[in-house]
């Protein structure tokens, strides 16, 4: 788990949360931060048209915190991350899991700010 500085969320109106640095990804793999309590899976994909996502962490199939562990891939041109343990494939940019859809990963908007990585609370 990767910690940065952690904001009071009564104290700070903006609602972007600085969550790790630049140099706290992993390109083309997941790192896990935490915001708000949460989870939260950041995977960094250089070369990329969008370079930055941020997903649940947690796999309600395996009802185990493991996706940022998940190998990145493409099915039917859209980036996705299977899980480490039961392979599900869920869409990077909405969290859709292709195998069961009835199960949705959340997802935050995130963004790089100088070198600091931010995701959007809300």
């Amino acid at each position: 788990m990767s910690s940065f500085n952690q904001v009071n969320p009564a104290v700070s109106q903006n609602p972007w949360q600085p969550v790790c640095r630049q140099a706290d990804l992993v390109a083309n793999s997941g790192v896990v931060v935490w915001l708000d309590g949460a989870q939260v899976a950041l995977f960094y994909l250089p070369g990329q048209e969008q370079t930055l996502y941020a997903i649940d962490h947690h796999d309600p199939q395996a009802n185990a915190n493991v996706i940022g562990r998940g190998i990145i891939g493409r099915i039917q041109g859209q980036l996705v991350v299977a899980s480490p343990l039961y392979k599900q494939h869920y869409v990077l940019s909405d969290g859709r899991c292709l195998e069961t859809p009835e199960q949705q990963l959340r997802t935050w908007p995130v963004r790089l700010n100088g070198e600091a990585v931010e995701i959007a609370r809300g």
